[in-house]
This record gives C-alpha cells, structure tokens and sequence, in this order.
C-alpha cells in the first residue's frame, strides 16, 4: 500500500523558515519523481514543485522560486522541502504526491496526473 506522510508544520513568523518531510512507504521510492503542492480552506490546490527522480527540481509555481527547494533522500524514503523567506500567502496545507505511471521516468508529472496522496501538514506563516 503506498503510502505518503508530511509532517513539520507549524506556525512560523513572516520571513522565517521551515522544513517540511514527506515520509514514503509501500512502493520503490527511487524510481518516482516527488511533488509538494498547498491547498487554502476554500481554493483550489496549486502545485508548488516536484522532484525529479535523478533529483532535478521543477517549480510548478513562480510565487515560490528563490525561497523554496526540495531534496530527497532515497535511503530514508524521504522528500524534504525546505521553505525559506515565508509570507503569509505562503499559509496552506501543504502536501506531497506521486504519480504511479511516472516510474522510471526522469520526469515530473504534470500537476493533475498525480494520483498518490498523502495527509497534509499545516503551515501557517503569521505574526
């Protein structure tokens, strides 16, 4: 059973910074590019950037590019995302997913064909 678990929310001050993990289980973690997207109560869930399986980076969204990377440890079956320079737009739960079709492939699914879903991570940036 695949399964995919972020944790490291938390409530943040406006400019700080966070890690977040998304721990893998249930299929060959190696062989899968990796995504993080948000969702805000009442919008639609964006994409926010993927991890290649050969570790390239693609950013789904431009409001994040220059404060947040993303890295993966094949070892521990982890993707972490480390956000820098947080705003408050930047207040969501945040979520990783995999696509199951993309295996083998060095290339990040596009944002609606990801069908693997983890619980989410809140994070919220404020005051």
């Amino acid at each position: 059973e695949v399964q995919l678990q972020a944790s490291g929310g938390g409530l943040v001050q406006p400019g700080g910074s966070l890690r977040l993990s998304c721990a893998a289980s249930g299929f060959t973690f190696d062989d899968y590019a990796l995504g993080w997207f948000r969702q805000v109560p009442g919008k639609e869930r964006e994409g926010v950037l993927c991890i290649r399986m050969r570790g390239g980076i693609t950013y789904y969204t431009d409001s994040v590019k220059g404060r947040f990377t993303v890295s993966r440890d094949n070892a521990k079956k982890t993707v972490y995302l480390q956000m820098n320079f947080l705003k408050p737009e930047d207040t969501a739960v945040y979520y990783c997913a995999t696509e199951r079709s993309s295996r083998g492939w060095d290339v990040c699914p596009e944002t609606y064909e990801y069908d693997y879903w983890g619980q989410g991570t809140l994070v919220t940036v404020s005051s």
